[in-house]
């Protein structure tokens, strides 16, 4: 996996000498260490036994032609996509800098601890996977296909989310500074403690999205559209919602013993917003008079 005993020792939290003595034959891992060993070099606990398969437990092919072979290739590729065996991958702690993976169908992978500066998932699918604790600045992820993945304390500055799919997307906990979400829908995306204050937005739909003790402080939505979208006790002090659409939109004011919240409120700008009925009622019960608006019908 291209790992030096230097950095497999550091991923363990034990000195690269204890690597070099199991290399040696001269020591073995605890179960807890072959535990860890197996979650990071991506194999099964049997992978580390003393007895391998023998040849009568392994399943032999033989190829008797040239024929043979180019019939069995032929074969391969006219697979289509969805009879082709799609496996989980685990890439923890790979180094996958300025990796290649433009169009790769990927369900359920896990990027963990992996460094992914500029690494390209431009087109790729990537249902179900996780992003944690990895290094994917200037990432490509335009076209990308999002689904139900989860982008866990992963630095994403410089990142490029154009005409993503991000559908249930979770991220949480990360670094969004100079990330571009361009021509997207937002839809049921949680946002999780993310400082947003430098995250670019541009002609974006907020379906369901949840923003959740998020630092949205003097960010610009003019002209967006939000939907079912929760404000749960997040900073939205000079916040402006000029000429945005808001519909069965909420707002939760972090708790203050004092009107602190309140007063950082007021200074949100909804001038020329349309809003329904419901978000306008919402707005009103928490104090907010001086809304300059078209009330939806």
């Amino acid at each position: 996996m291209n790992i030096s005993q230097a950095q497999l020792a550091g991923f363990l939290f034990i000195s690269p000498q204890a690597v070099g003595k199991w290399e040696r034959g001269e020591s073995m891992p605890d179960i807890t260490t072959f535990n860890r060993l197996a979650e990071i070099l991506g194999v099964d606990l049997n992978y580390f036994s003393e007895n391998p398969q023998s040849d009568d437990d392994e399943t032999v092919f033989k190829v008797d032609s040239t024929s043979d072979i180019e019939q069995t290739t032929q074969e391969v590729t006219n697979l289509s996509p969805t009879q082709e065996r799609q496996l989980r991958i685990n890439l923890t702690a790979v180094n996958l800098e300025e990796s290649d993976f433009a169009g790769v169908i990927l369900h359920k992978g896990k990027f963990k601890a992996s460094p992914l500066c500029r690494a390209n998932f431009a087109g790729a699918d990537l249902t179900g996977s996780l992003f944690e604790v990895s290094d994917a600045r200037e990432a490509n992820f335009d076209g990308a296909n999002l689904t139900d993945c989860t982008f866990s304390m992963t630095d994403l500055v410089g990142a490029s989310f154009y005409k993503s799919v991000l559908v249930i997307t979770n991220f949480n906990k990360s670094l969004l500074a100079g990330t571009k979400f361009i021509d997207v829908e937002l839809t049921d995306v949680k946002l999780t403690m993310i400082d947003l204050r430098k995250t670019i937005f541009e002609n974006c739909v907020f379906n369901g999205v949840d923003f959740k003790y998020s630092d949205l402080r003097e960010m610009h939505f003019a002209g967006h559209t939000f939907i079912g979208v929760q404000f749960d006790k997040s900073a939205l002090n000079d916040v402006s919602f000029t000429g945005a659409t808001l519909r069965n939109v909420s707002f939760r004011l972090p708790f203050s013993v004092t009107n602190r919240s309140y007063r950082a409120f007021k200074t949100v700008c909804f001038d020329g917003a349309i809003m329904d009925k419901l978000t306008y009622a919402g707005l009103k019960q928490i104090g907010y008079l001086k809304v300059v608006l078209t009330t939806l019908v």
